[in-house]
C-alpha cells in the first residue's frame, strides 16, 4: 500500500475560510493533514511573524488523519508553530490556501498564502500556494476541486529546487480551460491611499485602497493574461531575490576599473 503524503497546511482568510475547508475536504481522502491557520483574516500579511509578544493556538478538530489548530499569529508563524510543535515528521509539502482572491502578479509579494509556502520552502519542503480569483466569502470551487490533489501531487512528485515554491492561481470560471506554465507579469498597485472621517476624532484617517495596473497586458507567457483568458496560471517562484543578469554587469563593470568605482 502506498504511503499516504503527510503535509502542512495554512492560509491568510482564517481557518474558518470556505476555500481553506475546501481544500482539506479535498485532500483527506489522499493525505494526513496537520493544519494550522489564523484565528481570524490575515490578509496582506506576506512573510510577517510575530517578534514582540507571544501567539496562541487552540485544536479545533482532531480526527484520523486531521489534525486542524486555531493561530493567534500571522500564516508563517502558524507554519512555524506547525513544524516545531504539531507536525510529528517532516512534510512532504507544505501548501497555502486555497486563497479568495487572485495571488497572481504583484499580489504575490504582499500575499499571505504565499508566505505559507515561502515559509515551507525556506525550511527546505517542497511548497505550494493555491488561490482563485474570486474574493467572496461564498466563493465556487466545483471546478477547483478537481484541480487541488492533482496539483498537490505534483508539487510532491516533481524535484522541486531548493528555496522554490509553486504559486498556483485558479481563474473564476467554471469552464476551466486547462493549466498554462507562466512567469510572473510586471503591475503596480497604484491610487491605494483613501482619505475617510471619523465621527469622533479630528485625526486623519485612510481606507487602503487603490487599483492594481498591469504593465504588460498582451504578454501571453504571464500570470495574469492566463487567468483573464480562463486558464490556470503555475509560477515557479523563487526566493532568491539577485538579479543574476545586473549582478554580471556590475562584475564586468568592476573588472574595467576598481571596487572603489562603485
Amino acid at each position: 500500500m502506498e504511503k499516504r503524503p503527510y503535509i502542512l497546511i495554512s492560509n491568510d482568510d482564517g481557518y474558518e475560510a470556505r476555500g481553506f475547508q475546501v481544500l482539506i475536504n479535498a485532500l483527506r481522502p489522499y493525505c494526513d493533514i496537520v493544519a494550522v491557520a489564523p484565528d481570524g483574516p490575515r490578509s496582506g500579511f506576506s512573510t510577517a511573524f510575530t517578534a514582540a509578544m507571544p501567539i496562541s493556538s487552540r485544536l479545533i478538530r482532531k480526527e484520523t488523519g486531521l489534525e486542524l489548530y486555531a493561530c493567534s499569529g500571522t500564516p508563517v508563524d502558524c507554519i512555524k508553530l506547525g513544524l516545531n510543535r504539531y507536525c510529528t515528521q517532516k512534510p512532504d509539502l507544505v501548501v497555502g490556501g486555497i486563497n479568495h482572491g487572485d495571488n497572481a502578479s504583484v499580489n504575490a509579494i504582499y500575499s499571505g498564502t504565499v508566505g505559507v509556502a515561502s515559509e515551507g520552502a525556506m525550511q527546505g519542503i517542497p511548497s505550494l500556494a493555491l488561490s482563485i480569483c474570486d474574493y467572496s466569502e461564498n466563493a465556487d470551487f466545483s471546478a477547483v476541486e478537481p484541480w487541488l490533489w492533482k496539483m498537490v501531487r505534483y508539487a510532491i512528485d516533481m524535484d522541486m529546487k531548493p528555496f522554490t515554491l509553486l504559486n498556483v492561481n485558479f481563474p473564476k470560471d467554471t469552464d476551466i480551460k486547462g493549466l498554462r506554465l507562466c512567469r510572473k507579469s510586471k503591475s503596480r498597485w497604484v491610487e491605494e491611499i483613501e482619505p475617510c472621517a471619523h465621527p469622533y476624532h479630528d485625526n486623519k484617517f485612510f481606507w487602503l485602497a487603490g487599483r492594481c495596473v498591469e504593465l504588460e497586458p498582451e504578454a501571453e507567457d504571464t500570470d495574469r493574461w492566463a487567468l483573464t483568458h480562463g486558464y490556470i496560471s503555475l509560477v515557479p517562484t523563487t526566493l532568491d531575490y539577485t538579479n543574476y543578469e545586473v549582478l554580471e554587469e556590475l562584475k564586468a563593470a568592476t573588472a574595467e576599473g576598481t571596487d572603489a568605482d562603485l
